[in-house]
């Protein structure tokens, strides 16, 4: 039977398909059994001649289901398409802004149909930035989302692109909802915007040298007035899109001295540890498409380290962009103050981020981004690898603790330390005793000679597990250690009070090895041990200076290099203690300076904690817990204390219960259930799962990127 020239009554029916290069509707009589290959294959074909193009960087994507249709042998019955589902034919590479950790704003292609773990290994190779699965890409947060727990950003999103377009407000927040992070101003406008440059190389700016910004642009409706899509047509700048292809010219191996006063204001500093525990609900799901999760075409967002475990830190030339990104990171983080420092590190660090400007602007960066060119263009390249590596093989060697001619004679720190435990109510003082540190126990008597008798100690704490916070002051000769120590509900308190650096620097080493399971056999305790003595003695500022203040090739200005609680402290007197504290870091090259203002980094107490708010099952208040690169940590809302680690090293099993949004972590001494208030579970399970994927990394030149595994361990068995 004919109807209108069609074939009806063979199960066939009409699908609509939106085409976003051509801006228009094409209507198709298809049938569920057409595989989604040959849906486009007969729809590219129907445009004939006229729009005669390469569209094999094109896909199905459905608007109301949020997925792409990526799987070119399925069937349309397979996905569930049928008559009533309106789908769009669009490219799968689209314009993106990413802002960079120093600030920079990129325009560039990303594909948006496969997972955002995959997006960002292509886009770290495009940039040239190595080890891509310690970065990640998130949302650009603002002050307001501090202020209270969000717990699904894109959902948020994905609501505000679907309201009335006239529409410029945020989502009301409630408990399981937030307010959106898009910043669209109303629908695609009738006449597209003026066009904009979208050279891949950065655009300077006379007057401070940063990329040019451009400013927010999102549009959120499509041009065929539909709402279910979140993006615009093609608009007139689509002949200069081609330069988006291509970052070679970008070098991510110099960064400008300062970054332009807009992106310097968009900065958060939380003044809290539930404010800090909020910056983590922007993270992208790794397990999504970037399409997925509500982003669209010119949308902003940020590319960050997320994974506090950096494989293979060292100063070589190929290395150059990765370490500056990952120094300017750890700058912006320090002068924002997302992690805590004494006076001393802040003058260490101003006095290395120095150090660094005064070597940019004298063209080491430059050196080192010669040196990348041309390790990454010739053959001398894997020499120049083996030759890293056999001098860090040698200098590991050198450094090591002499062998033992008694392979049975277990190693003992001991000496006369001050030793204080505190306990609620009481004021204690601290008391000096025989301390001596043996298998990861340290035991207190009052004398070495009760010691040699063989007394039992008047105290013995396991070492195993506890959190090691080293706090040290060079300048007013103190040097304590805080250790808090696991017990079956809690974490106890103890400080130890050493009488001179070198003592401070072995028991800071000795405590940290034994926190981690480990003996004073290991070959590590040397080494630790002169890392501490390092940093003190970077630490430790020299009256004459190596510069003058008139030799400075720029004025000085305090809120450059301190942070906001340091500033009327120290503003008086700044340039003077800025330039003794650089007496001891002005012979480091660039990458050296750059490479040391990250291990000084490394070294604070609050170093790689990413907190999280979260309910545990059976209590009415919130807590934190930070997780790190080896433990998971709860956290004294007020003080920060910690109240109970968990080491990875005993965890069995971490899952989700994703009908009740429930986290349940099992531990060989216990089990942990708890909903987190302030992301997404899933971005607790990702971090979790990530660390232990990074944990499995071996030194081999040749390994792969295990995709498939990092996303087992962190896909939550969805």
């Amino acid at each position: 039977m004919l109807a209108d020239g069609e074939i009806v009554g063979d199960g066939s029916w009409n699908l609509t398909i939106y085409v976003t290069d051509l801006n228009e509707k094409r209507t198709m009589v298809v049938k569920g059994d057409m595989h989604i290959g040959g849906v486009m294959l007969k729809l590219t074909e129907s445009f004939g001649k006229e729009f005669k193009k390469d569209w094999s960087d094109h896909a199905l994507w459905w608007p109301t289901r949020n997925k792409w249709l990526s799987r070119p042998k399925h069937t349309l019955d397979q996905y569930g398409v049928h008559a009533d589902a309106a789908l769009h034919f669009t490219p799968m590479h689209k314009p993106l802004r990413i802002q960079l950790p120093d600030l920079r704003f990129i325009d560039c292609k990303i594909d948006f149909s496969i997972d955002t773990f995959s997006a960002v290994i292509q886009l770290c190779k495009n940039l040239g930035i190595r080890h891509s699965e310690e970065l990640s890409l998130c949302y650009p947060l603002e002050a307001s989302h501090l202020k209270q727990n969000y717990q699904n950003l894109k959902e948020a999103k994905r609501i505000k692109n679907t309201q009335a377009p006239d529409t410029n407000t945020f989502i009301a927040a409630t408990r399981g909802s937030s307010n959106s992070l898009d910043r669209s101003n109303g629908p695609c406008p009738a006449t597209p915007p003026p066009p904009r440059s979208l050279s891949a190389t950065p655009v300077a700016s006379q007057q401070n040298g940063t990329l040019r910004r451009y400013g927010h642009h999102i549009y959120s409706t499509q041009s065929d007035g539909s709402s279910d899509g979140g993006y615009c047509g093609t608009p007139p700048r689509a002949a200069s899109m081609d330069a988006l292809d291509s970052l070679a010219e970008l070098s991510l191996a110099d960064s400008p001295i300062e970054p332009d006063s807009q992106s310097r204001e968009s900065l958060l500093s939380p003044k809290s540890l539930l404010e800090r525990a909020r910056m983590n609900v922007g993270w992208l799901d790794s397990s999504l498409s970037i399409m997925e999760q509500y982003v669209r075409e010119w949308d902003t967002l940020q590319l960050r380290f997320k994974f506090y475990s950096f494989f293979d830190l060292t100063p070589r030339a190929q290395d150059a962009p990765r370490l500056n990104q990952l120094y300017q990171q750890a700058r912006w983080q320090i002068l924002n103050q997302e992690v805590n420092c004494t006076e001393e590190e802040m003058m260490l660090f101003a006095a290395l981020q120095l150090q660094i400007e005064l070597q940019t602007l004298a063209g080491g960066s430059a050196e080192a981004a010669d040196g990348y060119g041309a390790s990454a263009g010739n053959a001398s390249a894997p020499e120049d690898e083996i030759d890293a590596a056999l001098c860090e093989l040698q200098a590991q060697l050198e450094g090591g603790p002499p062998a033992r001619q008694d392979i049975t004679h277990v190693p003992e720190l001991a000496g006369y330390l001050k030793y204080l435990r505190p306990k609620r109510f009481t004021l204690k003082a601290y008391k000096r005793g025989w301390i001596s540190c043996r298998d990861g126990v340290l035991r207190i008597h009052g004398s070495q000679e009760a010691a040699a008798r063989g007394e039992p100690p008047s105290c013995a704490v396991e070492l195993r597990g506890a959190e090691v916070t080293p706090d040290a002051h060079p300048a007013s000769g103190r040097y304590s250690i805080k250790l808090e120590v696991p017990s079956e509900d809690s974490m106890h308190e103890m400080w130890l009070k050493c009488e001179n650096e070198d003592q401070y620097a072995e028991w800071v080493a000795a405590c940290r090895l034994g926190s981690r399971g480990r003996s004073l056999a290991d070959a590590q305790f040397a080494s630790e041990a002169g890392s501490v003595r390092a940093l003190l003695a970077l630490q430790r500022p020299r009256p004459a200076a190596a510069l003058s203040a008139h030799a400075l090739p720029h004025n000085l200005q305090p809120e450059n290099y301190l942070a906001p609680r340091y500033l009327k402290k120290l503003k008086s007197k700044f340039t003077q203690r800025l330039l003794e504290s650089h007496a001891n870091v002005k012979d480091l090259p660039l990458l050296e300076a750059k490479l040391q203002y990250i291990k000084t980094w490394q070294n604070l107490a609050d170093y790689g904690q990413t907190l999280f708010v979260v309910r545990f099952m059976g209590h009415k208040k919130d807590e934190i817990i930070g997780i790190a690169n080896n433990r998971i940590m709860r956290l004294d809302p007020h003080t920060g204390d910690h109240i109970k680690t968990w080491r990875f090293s005993n965890m069995k099993a971490w899952n989700v219960n994703w009908e009740i949004k429930h986290m349940m972590v099992q531990f060989e001494e216990d089990n942990i259930i708890f909903s987190v208030q302030s992301a997404d579970c899933k971005v607790v399970h990702e971090f979790i799962g990530g660390y232990i994927f990074l944990s499995m990394r071996s030194k081999d030149a040749n390994q792969t990127l295990d995709v498939e595994l990092f996303h087992k361990l962190t896909g939550g068995w969805t």
